[in-house]
């Protein structure tokens, strides 16, 4: 259960810098455009800190930590989260620069669909944990 708290732990730390992030670097920048930067503090918050919070609170009511998948489903949905921000961040800073990366949104896209597998299996784990 020490893992889910220090993940949610480092996913508030880290939208918390985005957030700082995204309003310092486009002030540096003179940009007052759209940027997908925006969104990043909002993701990083929702999907990362808020959401292994709730999963902590899972662990401590219905054990779904001592599941046999468990280590596969934190590892996978982590990678997905990753991809997803890393993606995000990367075309929010080349789109102030005034470039972009056309391949970038489906990479981020892949991101998101493992995050979203990763919130179905821990539904599944979930369900199997409430059964027994």
């Amino acid at each position: 259960m020490k893992k889910l708290y220090y993940t949610s732990f480092f996913y508030a730390i880290l939208g918390l810098i985005a957030g700082v992030a995204y309003r310092e670097i486009t002030k540096m920048n003179d940009f007052e455009g759209n940027t997908i930067l925006v969104a990043l503090h909002t993701h990083i918050l929702v999907l990362g800190f808020f959401f292994f919070i709730i999963a902590l609170i899972l662990a401590k009511l219905f054990n779904i930590h001592e599941a046999k998948s468990f280590n596969a489903w934190y590892i996978v949905y982590n990678i997905g989260l990753l991809i997803t921000i890393g993606t995000m961040a990367t075309r929010g800073m080349l789109q102030i620069n005034g470039t972009d990366i056309s391949f970038l949104p489906h990479i981020a896209g892949l991101g998101h669909a493992t995050v979203g597998a990763g919130i179905i299996w821990l539904l599944i784990l979930l369900g199997k944990r409430i059964k027994s």
